[in-house]
């Protein structure tokens, strides 16, 4: 392993690999086959990318958008790698041009979507080259239980027949035992070393509060206090909420985008761009935006909407903190939520089995959004990892009361019956509250034995209640009808007294005070953070002049290291992490020059 290591250092900029990326390195370059998963941010290019350093050839990477393949490239360029892609955004002559390259050896490493490598002719220029590897970016997009499934990814286990002698590594952050198993069995992979290198990112605080009477307010109370001038994303379900959004994080003084399928290509291309390569954007966007995206430090995923499933809040929420300095997963839901989302599960054209599964998943991220443990133990056990209390939730930091809530259940579950399983939770919570209203005479329901006998609690205790009974299994969400609640048969222990049921008192929001930049605790000493932020300011004239995203220049995490450590020189400065012999020669004397000005 000395040559990898030598190009570790050198090429990457690195003193050592990380976790399993030694061991899975080594595995590839001697020719074996591997599905990798390992949480984003924990380093899985590298598992490709340095394999392909030391095999003879081209690798050949599967990437499922021209955006991300874009984006890796440029990173690679900037490390002195022979890096290109081929896709549609390319001219007749360039693609042409690229495919000579490939076939004399003189790329290192080439990015194709699935649709153009498994073209014949492609096949074929690909005979004609030596191949290094074949590398399988977002692998779970192969599967058809999993929450980005391209069709196209099915036909990739033909690389297997065509190219038996050519190692392939199949790569993932988002994948539960279902889905890996089916990754195997789509790529073939059955011969391979599976690497599950743990799920967790300990730098990502997970918070998440119900819906309160403006979930808006909420957002902007939060990046107000949190994160004024940072990146983020914010996800919301449909378009027209992502539109609303971003126009009115705008009339607030944000720099904030829309991204979503039903904007014009050229308007979602731009807006992506900007994300990448301006500082302190925030990207308001449907599912559509996000996979792959590498920029390092999104300090913050919000989701003022239910994602569909843990799978998919764990890849979305790990779009935050990538270069692993403190970073924030937030959202808020609530009973509306849940009705939009079976809805849409009972409306599609899915099998019924698949239907059945996707109940499933949602009924887990219920179970997530309501518990009272550690919210990362809740995540972690899905993927089958597991982690001590991670004091970096909100259930840990403001542990959650939570109390005997038979009696409560037994009256909400007593009102849904008596008034025909079919309302919602506004209408039982003012029956409950004895609400003397003119549709409550209209329908007789103050005549009913459960008006008014809940009046212990206000109409936001009796919403949790309701929502608690729901992601319990207590209730459902009719959403053949109108959105009413409705007994499952889960409930009957629960009304005869047999079983009894704890519930969480949700904590009244308090007011916080800001915590500014996350991550500037980490700059202790008297002018770090003034020569943090020039450091910043260089690296973005250096990127607009070349128009790529500043972190293929530098990652945050090096600019720390650089504030902290003050080098003198060349030597000081290389052995920073991140810093290789390619970014040395090109900016080394540039970055020196301001350091040296907050000197003495």
């Amino acid at each position: 392993m000395s040559r990898p290591l030598e190009i570790l250092r050198t090429v990457f900029g690195y003193d050592r690999f990380r976790g399993a990326q030694a061991e899975i390195v080594e595995h590839v370059i001697n020719g074996g086959d591997a599905l990798v998963l390992m949480p984003t941010g924990g380093g899985k290019s590298l598992c490709y990318q340095l394999p392909a350093l030391c095999r003879p050839g081209v690798a050949v990477v599967v990437s499922p958008l021209i955006a991300l393949m874009q984006d890796q490239v440029s990173a690679l360029r900037q490390l002195g790698i022979k890096a290109a892609a081929l896709n549609s955004s390319l001219a007749y002559g360039e693609q042409v041009e690229i495919e000579r390259r490939m076939r004399g050896g003189e790329i290192d490493l080439i990015y194709v979507a699935p649709e153009r490598l498994m073209t014949d002719s492609f096949l074929t220029q690909l005979e004609r080259c030596q191949l290094a590897l074949f590398a399988i970016d977002e692998a779970h997009c192969v599967s058809q239980w999993g929450h980005d499934f391209r069709p196209e990814y099915l036909k990739l286990a033909a690389l297997q027949q065509r190219f038996p002698e050519v190692p392939r590594i199949a790569l993932t952050a988002t994948a539960d035992g279902p889905t890996r198993n089916e990754i195997v069995e789509k790529l073939s992979l059955e011969d391979g070393r599976q690497f599950v290198a743990g799920f967790d990112r300990p730098n990502i605080r997970y918070r998440v509060a119900p819906k309160g009477s403006s979930s808006r307010n909420q957002l902007l109370h939060f990046i107000r206090g949190d994160h004024a001038n940072d990146a983020g994303i914010v996800y919301r379900l449909s378009r027209a909420k992502v539109d609303e959004t971003a126009q009115w994080l705008q009339e607030q003084g944000f720099n904030a985008l829309p991204y979503h399928a039903g904007l014009d290509k050229s308007v979602r291309a731009a807006n992506q761009d900007r994300f990448l390569k301006e500082e302190g954007v925030i990207m308001v966007a449907t599912i559509a935006f996000g996979m792959g995206i590498d920029k390092p430090n999104v300090r913050f995923v919000a989701h003022l909407d239910l994602p569909k499933s843990l799978e998919a809040y764990y890849q979305e929420t790990g779009r935050a903190g990538r270069d692993g300095l403190p970073a924030d997963a937030w959202m808020v839901y609530g009973m509306q939520d849940v009705a939009r989302l079976r809805q849409m599960v009972e409306g599609s054209d899915a099998p019924d089995a698949q239907k059945r599964l996707e109940h499933r998943k949602l009924d887990a991220l219920l179970g997530f959004c309501e518990t009272t443990r550690c919210r990362r133990q809740v995540v972690l056990e899905y993927f089958g990892d597991h982690c001590e209390p991670c004091g970096n939730c909100d259930t840990c930091l403001e542990p959650v009361e939570s109390f005997d809530g038979s009696v409560a259940a037994q009256k909400a579950l007593s009102c849904v019956y008596r008034t025909g399983q079919r309302f919602g939770a506004g209408h039982l919570i003012d029956v409950l509250m004895g609400a003397e209203t003119e549709r409550m005479t209209s329908l007789g329901h103050d005549k009913l034995s459960t008006f008014g006998i809940g009046r212990e609690f206000g109409k936001e205790e009796w919403r949790s209640i309701f929502r608690q009974l729901v992601a319990a299994g207590l209730l459902r969400v009719d959403v053949a009808g109108h959105g009413g609640l409705a007994l499952t048969e889960s409930c009957r222990a629960v009304l005869r007294g047999e079983k009894t049921i704890s519930l969480r008192r949700d904590a009244v929001a308090k007011k916080t005070a800001s915590r500014g930049r996350r991550g500037a605790e980490t700059l202790a000493a008297p002018g770090d953070e003034a020569l943090f932020q020039a450091l910043r300011t260089l690296r973005l004239e250096l990127a607009r002049e070349q128009g790529v995203p500043p972190y293929v220049i530098f990652h945050d995490t090096t600019l720390l290291d650089m504030a902290r450590e003050r080098p003198g020189g060349l030597d000081e400065l290389s052995q920073l992490s991140g810093v290789g012999q390619a970014k040395l020669d090109k900016y080394g004397e540039s970055f020196l020059e301001v350091i040296s000005l907050f000197e003495g």
